[in-house]
């Protein structure tokens, strides 16, 4: 299991950059990586950020609380989630909010990828 630590950086990054613009597969911008978990962040601001990432078969994260919302799309492949002590099976096309502050781990089935998009500041006020 990996623990999971967000990227806090508000520096243009070229690979980023060169997204912009352009028709793109999102599953296709993280390459599977034996025994490991790879990523790469699509957007990075201060109000959120976008992640795509990919798991090799029995990798995971490992339970954790984020201040915020954050959604999660599986982009290809299965995997379970845990979240507030409820687990789910869940595989290509299908999504989950996992709600700020409550504890959520994830685990691969099969080698999967999957989006993570985090909102950090919103109308409510919070940030």
């Amino acid at each position: 299991m990996v623990e999971w630590k967000q990227e806090e950086s508000g520096k243009p990054d070229k690979k980023r950059e060169e997204l912009k613009g352009k028709v793109i597969r999102l599953p296709d911008l993280v390459e599977y990586a034996d025994g490991t978990v790879a990523s790469r962040m699509v957007i990075n601001r201060k109000c959120g950020s976008i992640t795509i990432f990919s798991f090799d078969e029995d990798e995971g994260l490992s339970e954790h609380t984020a201040p915020f919302d954050a959604v999660v799309t599986i982009l290809d492949g299965e995997c379970e989630v845990w979240v507030a002590g409820k687990i789910y099976q869940m595989k290509t096309g299908e999504t989950i909010i996992f709600p700020a502050g409550v504890p959520h781990a994830l685990s691969a089935i099969t080698k999967f990828k999957m989006s993570l998009v985090m909102i950090k500041e919103g109308d409510d006020g919070r940030k």
